[in-house]
């Protein structure tokens, strides 16, 4: 463990350190935990595979449309604002419970 010099006061602090005991400036920038890296893409992928099923989903439900009768579109879109509601509702339910995973292995200064 070696003693660096503090940008602001001049003062010896070890290398390791995240700020300076005596001035508070910070030395380097806090890092995250294996755990918190994969929580982390664990959200990012959550919410791009979310994305990706609401907008196929959308798309496979407005398919052939035009073909339907007006009773078969009416609940054609019924259907496709009920599957929507339900992933919406997936979705919400699952960035909180990631988000919240994520906010507690951020990195602390």
């Amino acid at each position: 463990m070696a003693l660096i010099n503090c940008p602001e006061c001049s003062n010896s602090v070890s290398d390791t350190s995240i700020k300076c005991p005596t001035c508070g400036v910070q030395l380097r920038k806090p890092k995250r935990s294996f755990f918190g890296k994969i929580i982390k893409w664990v959200f990012i992928a959550f919410n791009l595979l979310m994305a990706y099923w609401l907008i196929g989903g959308m798309n496979a439900a407005t398919e052939n449309m035009d073909q339907l009768s007006n009773a078969e579109q009416i609940g054609a879109a019924i259907g496709t604002g009920l599957g929507a509601a339900m992933i919406l509702g997936i979705w919400l339910v699952g960035d909180i419970i990631l988000g919240i995973f994520v906010l507690l292995t951020r990195p602390k200064a």
